[in-house]
C-alpha cells in the first residue's frame, strides 16, 4: 500500500494541484520532481484560471514561484486529523462544478440492478445476483448504449421483469450525470473521506476524473473516489443526492495531470485502476477497474455533460464511472462488503499516481467551512484578484 501520492516517478508529466499553506491559504502548485512549487499569481490565481488558458500544460510550465515543500513533507503533513490551517494537499478543483457519471460499466450496472431489487438490504443481494446473472449473463458486455442490440436486450429484460432505471441509463441513449458535490467541497489526498452515518452498506468507487474547461475542452485527468451508499440509493434512486453528496464524501487527486504531447485522452481510455481497502481489523480487499471496459466513451460523457444544452462557465471535473462493485463478504456470509471506520482506501493508476484516504463518518470528518466566498476573500486579501 502506497503512503505517498506518487509511488513511482512520472518523468515529463505536467502535474499541478492545490496545497493549503499555513497562514496564507490555498495555493496553486506544480510538482517539479519531488518539490512543490507555488505558481499562484495574479494572472493564474486558481486552478479554474489555469484550465481556461489556451494551453494549460504550457502555461503551467512557464510559471515560477517558491518551493514550499517536498513531496515527502507534504505527504507526511496531509493527515486525516490535520487542522484547518495546517499544511496539506487539497483536491485539485476549486471553482469548477464536480459532476459524476453513473452506471457506465456493465459490471457496476448489474450491481445497481441488484441494489434496487434488494431495496437496500445486503442480505438479499446474493440470491438476486444469482437470478439476474442467470437472465443477463454476459449479454451486456460490449453493448453500445442506445443501439438496436441494446434495445433488443431491453425487451428481454422487460419480459423477465428485470428492467430497471439503472439499465435504462446503462444501455439506453442517455447517460446518467449527477452532481457529486458543490465546488470547493471535495477533499484531497490524505484527508478523511466521509460516509453518512445512516448507511450500513456502502463502498468506494475508484474512478478517473476529467478536467474540462468552460468550452468543453478536456484538458487533464486525475483520480477520484465516488463514495457510494448502496443501501440508501437502493431504497430509492431519488435518494441519490443523499447517497452521494455528504460532508467529505468526494475525494479527488492527488494531482491533476495536464494533457500534452505525452499524455492524452487516449491514455485515459486505456487506463487500468487498482484499489485496495485495508481495515484496522486486518481486512484487506483488492479490486481493479479498466477503462477499456467502459460502455460510453469519455468524450461522449463530456458531451452529454457540457455543451449547448448546459454551460459551465468555470468548467467541470467529471467522474467517469467505475466497473468496481465489491461483493467480497466482510461481516458475514452473504453480507457482501461494507466499510468500517478507519479503513484506508488507496486508488492507483501508473500515469496519475495514488489517491489515499481514511474512511470515517461524515459527522466525524472536519466540517466544510472554506467555500467559494472564502476563496474569493482570501485571494482578494492577498492581492491576487
Amino acid at each position: 500500500m502506497t503512503r505517498t501520492p506518487l509511488p513511482a516517478p512520472l518523468p515529463g508529466a505536467c502535474l499541478v494541484g492545490r496545497v493549503w499553506r499555513p497562514g496564507i491559504g490555498p495555493a496553486l502548485v506544480r510538482l517539479d520532481e519531488d518539490a512543490l512549487r507555488d505558481i499562484t499569481c495574479r494572472d493564474v490565481p486558481t486552478m479554474q484560471a489555469l484550465l481556461e488558458t489556451d494551453d494549460p500544460a504550457a502555461t503551467a510550465r512557464t510559471l515560477d514561484g517558491p518551493v514550499i515543500a517536498t513531496l515527502e513533507e507534504l505527504a507526511a503533513a496531509s493527515d486525516p486529523d490535520a487542522g484547518a490551517d495546517d499544511l496539506r494537499l487539497l483536491a485539485p478543483p476549486d471553482l469548477q462544478a464536480i459532476k459524476a457519471s453513473g452506471v457506465t460499466f456493465a459490471a457496476s450496472m448489474v450491481e445497481r440492478v441488484i441494489e434496487e431489487q434488494a431495496a437496500g438490504d445486503p442480505g438479499r443481494a446474493e440470491a438476486i445476483r444469482t437470478k439476474v446473472g442467470a437472465v443477463i449473463g454476459d449479454s451486456l458486455s460490449g453493448i453500445t448504449p442506445g443501439s438496436a442490440e441494446a434495445m433488443r436486450i431491453k425487451e428481454v429484460l422487460l419480459a423477465e421483469g428485470l428492467w430497471s432505471q439503472y439499465l435504462e441509463v446503462g444501455i439506453g441513449p442517455d447517460a446518467e450525470v449527477f452532481t457529486k458535490c458543490p465546488p470547493m467541497a471535495a477533499v484531497g489526498w490524505g484527508a478523511a473521506v466521509g460516509l453518512h452515518p445512516i448507511s450500513k452498506w456502502n463502498n468506494p468507487e475508484p474512478e478517473i476524473v476529467l478536467a474540462v474547461s468552460s468550452t468543453g475542452r478536456i484538458v487533464g485527468a486525475t483520480l477520484g473516489n465516488d463514495v457510494n451508499l448502496r443501501d440508501v440509493e437502493g431504497r430509492s434512486a431519488l435518494l441519490l443526492g443523499k447517497a452521494k453528496d455528504n460532508n467529505a464524501s468526494c475525494t479527488v487527486g492527488p494531482f491533476l495531470r495536464l494533457f500534452d504531447e505525452d499524455y492524452t485522452l487516449d491514455h485515459v481510455r486505456r487506463a487500468d485502476l487498482t484499489m485496495q481497502v485495508a481495515g484496522a481489523d486486518g481486512f484487506v480487499m483488492d479490486g481493479a477497474s479498466s477503462m477499456t471496459m467502459i460502455s460510453r466513451d469519455p468524450a461522449d460523457l463530456v458531451a452529454q455533460t457540457i455543451g449547448p444544452h448546459h454551460q459551465y462557465p468555470d468548467g467541470v471535473f467529471l467522474f467517469l464511472g467505475t466497473m468496481f462493485a465489491p461483493v467480497q463478504d466482510r461481516d458475514g456470509p452473504g453480507q457482501g462488503f461494507t466499510h468500517h471506520a478507519e479503513d484506508t482506501v488507496t486508488i492507483s493508476e501508473p500515469s496519475l499516481g495514488a489517491l489515499r484516504n481514511t474512511v470515517r463518518l461524515s459527522t466525524d470528518c472536519p466540517e466544510w467551512t472554506f467555500g467559494t466566498g472564502a476563496l474569493m476573500r482570501n485571494l482578494a486579501a492577498r492581492g491576487l484578484l
